[in-house]
């Protein structure tokens, strides 16, 4: 199996895919290594924040999704 990564709002148009699958485990470096530099770029930013299994990460750099696992990169919200 795979660990699904959902790509939302600007970083979709970063990765070019709404999303991808990669292999398991994947934890912060090999999600960074596997995206394009660009969503790379976006990641390292502090207001990027990412949920794994429903939850949203404290820590991003600490991810370690396994097998079926679904990873949403969030992008900051902005709004009126």
């Amino acid at each position: 199996m795979a660990v699904r990564v959902l790509f939302l709002g600007p970083l979709q148009d970063c990765e070019g895919a709404a999303a991808r699958e990669f292999d398991a485990p994947l934890d912060w470096q090999a999600l960074l290594a596997k995206v394009q530099p660009s969503t790379a770029e976006q990641l390292r930013e502090d207001r990027v924040q990412i949920a794994a299994r429903g939850r949203v990460l404290a820590d991003k750099t600490a991810l370690l999704a396994q097998d079926g696992d679904e990873v949403a990169l969030l992008p900051p919200v902005s709004g009126g």
